[in-house]
């Protein structure tokens, strides 16, 4: 059981609801998210940030929930490991045998040479943010990343951090059907 109070979908209201309305295509709203419903200024925040990157121009929906996925993988948050699994099935990108693969082998993700890129630079801050080095990002501009662009999908992995501690922290793990 979860060790602080959620807001549950039937009794949302306000920020929270509208937060919680975002995820009506998936039929549920995922615990990481309710998980927030306790402050709704950082609901607010955190829908903010969930309409960023919906909309960002160049990251796509397959890179970021690759980001997701193999990040909640290497702080094994099993929960969003799961989630974005059933995101890349939902749409299109990877069955379950493709996604174990990906999870054994990050480089066999079925992205474009630019997105794959970008996803093991991610991984990398991530794994290890002192080996990142000026080749590394250079190498993302002369595929056509912007330092924006580079930014954005690092914080984007980044806040899977965030999210993975606190998820485990609030012993949300145990109130949620992984």
């Amino acid at each position: 059981m979860s060790i602080i109070k959620v807001v549950p979908p039937e009794q949302a209201e306000g920020k929270v609801k509208e937060g919680y309305d975002l995820f009506e295509k998936l039929g549920m709203v995922p615990t990481p998210f309710q998980m927030y419903s306790s402050s709704p200024g950082l609901i607010g925040v955190r829908l903010q940030s969930l309409g960023y990157f919906r909309g960002h121009p160049n990251l796509s929906m397959p890179l970021l929930a690759l980001i997701r996925m193999l990040v909640a993988e290497e702080l094994k948050y099993y929960y969003c490991i799961s989630l974005n699994r059933e995101i890349l099935k939902v749409i299109g990108i990877m069955d379950e045998d493709a996604a174990a693969k990906v999870l054994a082998d990050p480089a066999s993700a079925p992205l474009s040479d630019k997105d794959k890129a970008m996803l093991l630079f991610v991984l990398k801050a991530i794994k290890t943010p002192n080996e990142v080095a000026a080749e590394d990002v250079q190498k993302l501009r002369d595929l056509g990343w912007s330092d924006g662009d580079i930014i954005d999908a690092t914080s984007h992995g980044a806040g899977m951090v965030a999210d993975g501690i606190m998820f485990k922290a609030f012993k949300m793990d145990e109130a949620a059907a992984c």
